[in-house]
């Protein structure tokens, strides 16, 4: 069995920090690191909703994502003038993954806006921002009930994502971005802490793949996203 590059067995994710109240002036923040790769996650309330939500009594949550130009090896360039199709598809996956676990009805109709800035990018970095993400709006809604416009926290469930795949025919779980860059299949789950996926985004470089390896792939995805759980639990714990 070959080694990783960082020296990781195949089913072990990487060492996951979560930082909350990493901006004083958010009504909800978090660093997460998760190895190399450092996402600032950012959560903003809004006394208003979308216009198509104007009269509903319903809330709503939404994303934004973004790379500074020195995250990853060489320069990125700053989205200016348009959102890329990549920049955009990372968004609205984090905006639903958060979405799937607030009672929108209990939020009442404000908006909560999560803004994901990518730090350091070494793989990962649209799961990452989930994990951290959800932790800083566990913040903004724990914000708002004391506040006292909220009676409770319109919370369904935790949500955590984390990315698997083959490289070299090897399952591993949590790709850092060299293995990322060189796998043959490679996935991104989105999982609550009841056991319920949101989300699986799973993609093959090359030749297909059997259902054997998705559902292989589905189950190592499921013992990471476990361990990101805990790290959120310990963390919220002493909000």
């Amino acid at each position: 069995m070959p080694a990783r590059i960082d020296g990781r067995a195949p089913d072990q994710a990487r060492k996951t920090v979560i930082l909350p109240g990493f901006q004083v002036f958010a009504e909800g923040s978090a660093l997460i690191e998760v190895g190399q790769t450092k996402v600032l996650c950012a959560a903003t309330v809004e006394e208003r909703v979308p216009s198509f939500l104007r009269g509903s009594a319903k809330g709503w949550v939404t994303a934004e994502y973004g790379m500074l130009p020195r995250s990853t090896l060489s320069r990125t360039p700053r989205d200016e003038g348009g959102q890329r199709g990549r920049t955009s598809e990372i968004q609205r996956l984090i905006g639903r993954s958060l979405r799937a676990v607030t009672d929108l009805e209990a939020l009442g109709e404000r908006t909560i806006i999560l803004d994901c800035d990518v730090l350091q990018a070494d793989g990962g970095t649209r799961t990452a921002a989930i994990t951290g993400a959800y932790v800083a709006l566990y913040q903004a809604l724990l914000h708002l009930v004391h506040q006292g416009a909220l009676r409770s926290l319109p919370v369904r469930a935790s949500v955590a994502a984390i990315s698997v795949g083959v490289v070299d025919g090897e399952r591993l779980l949590d790709l850092c971005y060299e293995e990322d860059a060189r796998a043959q299949v490679d996935f991104n789950v989105v999982m609550t802490d009841r056991g319920e996926f949101v989300e699986l985004q799973g993609t093959a470089e090359g030749r297909p793949f059997p259902q054997e390896v998705s559902d292989q792939l589905v189950a190592l995805a499921r013992k990471g996203i476990e361990s990101m759980l805990k790290v959120q639990r310990e963390v919220l714990a002493r909000l």
